[in-house]
């Protein structure tokens, strides 16, 4: 009889904190605006490039900017939280990102590629911020055995803004662009002023989103925030050596960092090339192209929630390899078969890669133990792939053509595929020791 009331008050534990409802659901909007943002980017490259008439090495290096300036503001962002608290750092990552927004307005004015580069550098480095800070912020909100519940509801927005940023590309940004026919029989006064008209069609949404941060940042700065648990401060004195020495001995953490490396790599080139894939290997125009990559987005956010079922039934580390090995073979598709069909090959790689990120993330940390905290700053850091490889991607289209260029995240995929069977052939051991061999 005893235990009654102690099952009926646990059923009964909210899964966040009341006093901390309306902070949540502010903090849900910040999981959709930097998915929104992140997503919206994909397009530029393509937009970029016929704005400013350059190659697709060049555009590329709007991802660079933006994933460069991801993995160099994540240790920052763990010593604002560590210092000042999450609600600090989701404030500087809110401000940071809604300064990058509005710094479009002059770069659209000056007609400078460079400016907008900038502009996308500081908006990802507060949405990096952001990101960091929100999802621990998240865990702290409400009681610790609905913690991961709680975190799972808050990225599940993640994939609904990147939707609505590949709309908003779809229907804000590239309608209104002029067309690439119409600029041969241009004056260079008239091909100025379509320019200037299409910069400020990629100045709107950007503008938009800057706004909405801005009163999220008033909405959460003036109201109080009391954590039914507080961070942990970050220890410099002791302790860190010992860490890092275990996790670099740990060959599935080691290995993890790599294959997340290469994953975020293949789902940034996925993205950032779809379109052009379209445009230049099926002929679509850049509207019809725009359409493609919502697709795209659009099966990875039902593959999520399909991936999370079968994950319930199948081994991580089994389900990695199936669907690791089913992108590859779809980047080989769209290699050789240079029509719809390997358009649709494109699209479809984005269900492989729907359960890569957490599931890699899981496995990587998994017996780590306290080494966990500082594992998960090497896996967000990994994101790095995202800046670098797309360039090398770029780098082949440029010489071989826009369908050659899967091969890149084809090779990316291979390597994802090589650390499941790793994980599969090796059995887990906890932080500092090496897994044995199976």
């Amino acid at each position: 009889m005893a235990t009654v009331p102690a099952e009926a008050e646990q059923r009964e534990a909210p899964l966040v904190a009341t006093h901390l409802r309306v902070p949540f659901i502010l903090l849900l909007l910040c999981f959709a605006a930097w998915g929104m943002a992140a997503n919206l980017t994909d397009i530029l490259v393509g937009v970029f490039r016929g704005i400013f008439d350059m190659s697709n090495f060049q555009s590329s290096l709007v991802q660079f900017a933006y994933y460069g300036a991801y993995f160099l503001l994540a240790i920052p962002a763990a010593f604002i939280n560590s210092r000042f608290g999450f609600k600090a750092g989701v404030l500087v990552g809110l401000g940071l990102a809604a300064v990058g927004g509005f710094l479009f307005i002059p770069a659209s004015q000056l007609l400078a590629y460079n400016m907008f580069l900038l502009a996308l550098f500081v908006l990802a480095a507060g949405l990096s911020i952001l990101e960091t800070s929100a999802n621990p912020f998240v865990i702290a909100m409400g009681d610790e055995e609905s913690a991961t519940q709680r975190l799972n509801l808050a990225q599940s927005f993640n994939p609904v803004g990147a939707n609505l940023g590949v709309l908003m590309g779809a229907v804000l940004i590239l309608p209104n662009l002029t067309p690439e026919e119409s600029k041969t029989i241009m004056s260079e006064a008239e091909l100025l002023a379509a320019q200037e008209s299409d910069l400020f069609q990629v100045l709107r949404p950007y503008v938009f989103i800057a706004s909405v941060l801005v009163i999220i940042w008033l909405l959460i700065a003036f109201r109080k925030m009391h954590l039914p648990t507080e961070p942990e401060a970050v220890d410099l004195t002791s302790g860190g050596g010992g860490t890092f020495a275990r996790l670099w001995a740990n060959r599935h953490y080691r290995y993890g960092v790599v294959a997340q490396f290469f994953n975020v790599a293949a789902q940034t080139c996925t993205w950032t090339f779809t379109i052009l894939y379209a445009q230049d290997v099926v002929g679509l125009s850049q509207e019809a192209a725009g359409w493609w990559l919502q697709a795209s987005l659009l099966i990875f956010l039902v593959s999520r929630f399909v991936m999370t079922w079968l994950l319930g039934i199948f081994r991580p580390a089994k389900l990695l390899l199936v669907m690791a090995l089913f992108g590859a073979a779809c980047c080989l598709a769209s290699m050789f078969v240079l029509n719809i069909v390997g358009l649709v090959a494109v699209v479809a790689i984005s269900a492989g890669l729907s359960l890569m990120f957490p599931t890699i993330y899981g496995l990587a940390l998994q017996g780590l133990g306290p080494d966990a905290k500082f594992g998960s700053a090497g896996l967000v850091m990994a994101i790095l792939g995202g800046a670098l490889v797309p360039m090398v991607h770029a780098a082949v289209m440029d010489g071989y053509g826009s369908a050659a260029g899967y091969v890149v995240p084809g090779i990316c995929l291979l390597l994802v595929a090589g650390y499941a069977v790793f994980d599969l052939r090796n059995t887990r051991s906890s932080a500092g020791q090496q897994p044995a061999e199976a």
